[in-house]
């Protein structure tokens, strides 16, 4: 069993920057995409960005590309999501998940929510203007 847990959310002005974290212990191995996704309120869960654990690969959704940034710790089994720049529309839950195969795997990619088997409880992010 994998166990996802994030912090490091808040409240930030718009323009500012939060970094989030995500540890990850349990069974930890067979992890080789992890990822964050957020989710506002009426809104269905979507993809922020992802990372292949051991190649380095990342992957973001257009709307935060070259504002955000992920990236990972492999000894300290923990993914981190660098958020500069916030705008008021990044406001929302973000979640911390990881899947037991590649972010590329064809038709459970990075981006679907349904491919991945593991899910922290998420942190809030709110972002005023």
């Amino acid at each position: 069993q994998v166990q996802l847990v994030e912090s490091g959310g808040g409240s930030a002005q718009a323009g500012g920057s939060l970094r989030l974290s995500c540890a990850a212990s349990g069974f930890t191995q067979n992890l080789p995409c992890m990822g964050w996704f957020r989710q506002a309120p009426g809104k269905e869960r979507e993809a922020v960005a992802a990372m292949h654990t051991q190649r380095g690969s990342t992957y973001y959704v257009d709307s935060v590309k070259g504002r955000f940034t992920i990236s990972r710790d492999n000894a300290k089994n923990t993914l981190y999501l660098q958020m500069n720049s916030l705008k008021p529309d990044d406001t929302a839950m973000y979640y911390c998940a990881a899947k037991n195969d590649d972010c590329l795997t064809w038709g459970r990619g990075w981006s679907s929510r349904f491919a991945y088997r593991y899910w922290g409880q998420g942190t809030q992010v709110t972002v005023s203007s």
